[in-house]
């Protein structure tokens, strides 16, 4: 008999953390653009006085794997809810992830 206990699941990925990634970047804005062949999310800061927010990283994704992460937040805000409570966003229109609802950014 095959013993299971020390078998990881197929589907589960083992990753390098590096330290000068792990304590991670900052975002209250995200622009989502595309084409054919790619999405392009670019994540910024947007902050009061400042004259306008810097990009602090740039994902690029195929449309494939632009819509399993769609599913996989999907999912997570799902699970959050269930255990935190509905996620409240006052004035803000469905499918905007700009800063205030304002940006062009969108889900």
């Amino acid at each position: 008999m095959e013993d299971n206990n020390n078998k990881q699941p197929q589907n589960q990925i083992q990753m390098n953390l590096r330290p000068e990634v792990a304590h991670g970047v900052y975002s209250n804005l995200a622009l989502i653009s595309h084409s054919h062949s790619e999405f392009v999310i670019d994540f910024a800061c947007a902050l009061p006085g400042l004259p306008k927010p810097d990009v602090c990283s740039r994902i690029i994704l195929t449309p494939e794997h632009a819509k399993l992460l769609l599913g996989a937040l999907q999912g997570n805000i799902y699970k959050y809810e269930y255990e935190f409570g509905k996620i409240m966003l006052p004035n803000q229109e469905p499918g905007t992830i700009a800063p205030f609802g304002k940006g062009k950014g969108q889900a």
